[in-house]
C-alpha cells in the first residue's frame, strides 16, 4: 500500500520550484491574530499528490498532506500566476538541452465531428406520454 510520504517532492525538484512560486506578503490581521500559513512546499506535495493519484480536492484533507482548502486555492493561484506554465516550459526545455526535440517525428490528433447516432437537427419531437 502506498504512502503519502512516496508523493513527497525531491529536494532537487523543489530547487527547481521555489523560484518559480510567487512571494508571498502577508496582510495584517485586523484582530492581531493570523493562523500560520503552511509552507509552499507542503501544498504542493498536496497538489501533486492530487494530481499524480486521481484522488479528489475532498479527499486530500484525510491524508494529512495539508487541508483540501488550502491546496485547491493555492493551486489556482498558481495557475493564475503562471507557475505550471514556467514549469512546463522548463521541462521542454531540460529535455530539448538534453535528448532533443524533434517536431519531424511528432504528430497532433484530434477530430471534430457530428456523433454518428446524433440524429437530425430539425427532426419531429415527440409530443411527451400518452
Amino acid at each position: 500500500m502506498a504512502t503519502t510520504q512516496e508523493f513527497t517532492i525531491s529536494d532537487t525538484l523543489w530547487a527547481r520550484l521555489s523560484p518559480l512560486l510567487p512571494v508571498h506578503t502577508p496582510k495584517p490581521h485586523p484582530l492581531g491574530r493570523h493562523r500560520q500559513r503552511i509552507p509552499d512546499r507542503q501544498v504542493l506535495n498536496g497538489i501533486f499528490f492530487v494530481l499524480r493519484t486521481g484522488c479528489q480536492w475532498k479527499a486530500l484533507s484525510a491524508t494529512g498532506i495539508c487541508s483540501s482548502s488550502t491546496a485547491h486555492s493555492r493551486f489556482q493561484q498558481w495557475v493564475e500566476a503562471g507557475v505550471f506554465a514556467r514549469l512546463w516550459n522548463e521541462a521542454l526545455q531540460d529535455y530539448e538541452d538534453l535528448i532533443g526535440l524533434d517536431f519531424d517525428w511528432m504528430a497532433l490528433d484530434g477530430s471534430l465531428h457530428k456523433a454518428p447516432l446524433g440524429g437530425e437537427k430539425n427532426r419531429p419531437q415527440p409530443h411527451g406520454p400518452r
